[in-house]
């Protein structure tokens, strides 16, 4: 087989290639004019034929891989953030997987999606935290940019499948009035599996806090396993504290919750 490199995996993506798909995943993603993927670029391949092209292309160099990540078509940025995950996951030592962070880090501007997002930042950089300082991610969690304040709340599930919510829900309470639907879609995430893997009395005490006041979308996540008559309770007390709201204010929110649900579709969360 020859040098694996950036070109030949781009070539091997290409063979997936499909105008139509293509067409339909931008929708999907938002690239038109002001919204969140505005400009974004898509050739068609599944995220299963990303991974397959990534599984071949396994042992690519970090400077190749440095080319996928900052490609403008997004499945190859996708494709070689697989790369960059798996060589993190198969990582002998700390120095490699040193290198590869700080590749992430570096790079965290092409991060730029949220399945992007989804696919890395529990591994990379939770993993990357797990056994050192975490002030970094109470940083990207006040950072301007949506999908910088999207991992550092993502990030959390690597500690969460340990049982840790402490970090999870610290996060939680510096993006709780975040105004992007995705992050509201993120926290109740990641608030929802602390109680379904870590900590079921962490996730009543932030609700008790927050539930009259956060989001709806960010509520209905959070409470989604649950039980009937809990749900009810914690959604009772987000209604009752909105009452005095302008119609206005809540035609926009239940438009809001509305929105196709992101999560779940795509990559979804790596191991999990």
């Amino acid at each position: 087989m020859p040098t694996p490199t950036a070109a030949l995996a781009r070539r091997a993506l290409r063979q997936f290639a499909s105008p139509e798909r293509a067409a339909f995943v931008a929708r999907f993603f938002k690239t038109g004019k002001g919204e969140y993927g505005e400009g974004d670029v898509f050739i068609g391949p599944t995220v299963p034929e990303c991974r397959l092209v990534a599984k071949e292309f396994r042992d690519l160099p970090l400077a190749e891989i440095d080319k996928l990540v900052t490609s403008r078509v997004h499945e190859e940025r996708l494709t070689g953030l697989f790369i960059l995950v798996a060589q993190f996951r198969r990582a002998k030592d700390e120095g490699a997987r040193e290198k590869i962070f700080r590749l992430y880090r570096k790079r965290l501007p092409f991060v730029n999606n949220w399945d992007l997002v989804d696919a890395t930042a529990p591994e990379i950089v939770g993993g990357w935290l797990s056994d050192k300082p975490r002030e970094w991610l109470d940083e990207l969690a006040k950072s301007k940019s949506l999908w910088n304040r999207r991992v550092a709340m993502v990030a959390t599930f690597y500690f969460i499948r340990r049982g840790e919510s402490e970090d999870a829900i610290r996060i939680a309470g510096l993006l709780v009035n975040d105004r992007h639907d995705l992050i509201h879609k993120a926290v109740g995430w990641m608030l929802r599996e602390v109680g379904k893997r870590a900590s079921v009395p962490a996730l009543e005490k932030f609700l008790r806090k927050h539930a009259a006041t956060m989001p709806r979308t960010m509520l209905r996540y959070a409470i989604e396993r649950l039980t009937p008559a809990e749900k009810e309770k914690w959604m009772g007390m987000g209604k009752a504290r909105r009452a005095p709201e302008t119609r206005l204010a809540l035609n926009r929110r239940a438009a809001e919750s509305e929105e196709p649900d992101l999560l779940p579709s795509c990559s979804g969360p790596p191991g999990d």
